[in-house]
């Protein structure tokens, strides 16, 4: 009986998403007809952790998510052309992910196509890795006060202006907008 009790429960804790830990992978029958490489993202030797390049995710295993997300996604015209009228001069952005993820790996790319849509220069971004515990080797890490991934914290002149937590309320650009424009209830 208590062998059951365990095993129910490292189930439930294994299904729980990117709140509390990592997902478990499992191959599905469209990738082992094609004969695709399937990649267990929950294994730690796939996952960026610090501070990394936004280039490392166009490159195997993270370009079999990043690539299609990132083709995929067809950013809201409206609020694309809003945040063109914005001035990003005194704009940074931290996106604070995990690899391991599958909010981030979704999310994460739509914002890069809203950034190469938005023109905003690649070198204004900073991006965190992190673990499944939300942890990340990157000095005063702390103090982002991190629970959820991705987060994606916006900047004007150094002080945040807001957050956009996990999961955007109504999309990631017009998040974005409704924060740079002062319409902001995601902080």
């Amino acid at each position: 009986m208590k062998n059951i009790y365990f095993l129910f429960c490292m189930l439930l804790v294994s299904f729980s998403g990117c709140k509390t830990t990592k997902p478990v992978a499992s191959k599905s029958p469209v990738a082992e007809q094609t004969s695709a490489p399937t990649v267990d993202f929950s294994d730690q030797t796939t996952w960026l952790l610090g501070y990394f390049n936004p280039v490392q995710l166009t490159r195997s295993p993270y370009s079999i998510w990043y690539l299609k997300g990132f083709d995929e996604y067809q950013p809201k015209t409206d609020a694309i052309n809003k945040l063109l009228e914005i001035n990003k001069e005194d704009l940074t952005i931290k996106v604070v992910m995990g690899t391991w993820c599958p909010d981030s790996r979704r999310e994460v790319p739509r914002f890069m196509r809203i950034m190469d849509a938005w023109q905003f220069p690649v070198e204004k971004l900073t991006f965190i890795g992190v673990d499944d515990a939300k942890l990340s080797p990157v000095g005063e890490y702390v103090k982002l006060d991190i629970h959820r991934v991705p987060t994606f914290i916006i900047y004007k002149n150094n002080i945040e202006t807001g957050r956009i937590i996990e999961n955007p309320k109504t999309s990631l650009e017009q998040d974005m907008v409704n924060i740079l424009t002062g319409m902001n209830n995601n902080k």
